[in-house]
């Protein structure tokens, strides 16, 4: 709070105070009080009038900030009114009645809202949990196929794996820092992981996998890293061009290190570079093969900037895509 918005807030209260003053001043100048007498008795007043302002104003402005210190603290700000101290005046008093009601309600709503998160999130877990039962019994039936449908089927599986753990880690993504685990991992785990993971839809498009130079070490969570690659890979694979080909490599940067991918796909018309990583944004390419959710490389930007990891995507249409995750240093990352 500053001088000005003081005043201006107190402008017609001090204007009606001079009023005042000014009529007592002539009523007392009519009926015979000595000019010097008003002159002295102005000043008096005029002297306490202004240190009542002056105390006013700079007990309020450290209130103010006193209450701003305290918003500033709080990690959860709806949680403000339980913590701010009782205003003095009796006007401020009920107004503060009233925010704090208001406040409570808020905080019941909110914990009510986490609790249906809470559920949810448990729920998706369990339900992929279950689902993995008949996905493997169907994969042990899968084996006694012939080799083509077997092959077709187990591309089918993979897709539905794919869906499913992507439903997971979206319901995760929410609270990540409850499954989180920061440590060192070398760049070959990860990517052998993730190519492992989707091999079946690897094979299944015909894409050739190279890797290059994969021989440093990140710190980072390994689960959520894995499935941030793992979702570009599916993209690449699901956009490949003739004779695809990925390549994974690694590039040191200074004390930090680049994750890149590469591939030779269709690519991605520059005007929707922008909105890549906006969530649903399936565009063009993914409307034209109907698809596309538009969830994958919102959960790679949404998981990359938890993990203080930094994704740019590169594309030129019809020439390819490239994707880089930049690694922060150990003494960087402010979750460990």
């Amino acid at each position: 709070m500053t001088v000005r918005e003081f005043l201006s807030d107190r402008l017609s209260r001090m204007v009606l105070q001079l009023i005042c003053a000014g009529l007592a001043a002539l009523f007392l100048f009519a009926t015979g009080t000595p000019s010097g007498i008003l002159a002295i008795l102005f000043l008096v007043l005029l002297l306490i009038f202004i240190s009542a302002q002056l105390f006013d104003f700079f007990r309020q402005r450290a209130y103010f900030r006193e209450l701003k210190a305290i918003l500033d603290g709080l990690d959860r700000k709806y949680l403000f009114m339980e913590c701010a101290p009782r205003p003095k005046g009796l006007y401020e008093r009920q107004l503060f009645h009233l925010a704090r009601q208001a406040g409570q309600a808020m905080t019941g709503a909110v914990s009510d809202a986490q609790a249906l998160q809470r559920e949810y999130r448990e729920y998706v877990e369990r339900w992929v949990h279950e689902i993995k039962a008949p996905i493997t019994a169907t994969r042990l039936i899968c084996r006694n196929l012939d080799g083509d449908v077997r092959r077709k089927l187990m591309a089918e599986l993979a897709q539905i794996e794919a869906h499913i753990e992507r439903a997971l880690f979206y319901a995760r993504a929410e609270n990540p820092e409850q499954d989180c685990l920061f440590q060192q991992v070398n760049l070959e785990n990860i990517a052998a992981q993730a190519i492992e993971h989707h091999r079946s839809l690897l094979i299944q498009s015909g894409i050739r996998v190279e890797t290059e130079g994969l021989t440093g070490a990140v710190y980072t969570d390994e689960k959520w890293t894995v499935f941030i690659l793992g979702q570009l890979l599916q993209n690449a694979a699901r956009y490949r061009g003739m004779e695809p080909v990925i390549t994974l490599s690694a590039k040191p940067l200074g004390k930090q290190m680049q994750l890149i991918l590469s591939d030779n796909g269709i690519g991605i018309p520059a005007h929707e570079l922008p909105r890549v990583f906006d969530r649903g944004f399936t565009g063009s390419n993914g409307r034209k093969r109907g698809d596309s959710t538009g969830m994958g490389l919102y959960l790679c930007k949404k998981l990359a900037s938890f993990l203080e990891l930094d994704l740019r995507i590169v594309s030129k249409e019809g020439e390819g895509t490239t994707v880089t995750l930049t690694f922060p240093t150990k003494e960087n990352l402010t979750k460990v």
